[in-house]
């Protein structure tokens, strides 16, 4: 099982990568996140395989 965290500031890229993902037996979303600070204390809380993250946000 893949853990990953997803980090954006628009929330209809946040939900559509959620559901495109969720649609794939072996990933799990553990997290959707609005901004540069939620995704680092998601990734240091919950420890992920990997952070799908936006390169400009908040």
């Amino acid at each position: 099982m893949i853990r990953v965290v997803i980090a954006d500031d628009q929330t209809l890229v946040r939900e559509g990568f959620a559901l495109l993902l969720s649609r794939l037996p072996d990933i799990q979303i553990l997290a959707a996140v609005a901004d540069g600070r939620e995704a680092v204390q998601a990734a240091a809380a919950i420890q992920p395989d990997v952070v799908l993250m936006d390169l400009r946000m908040p």
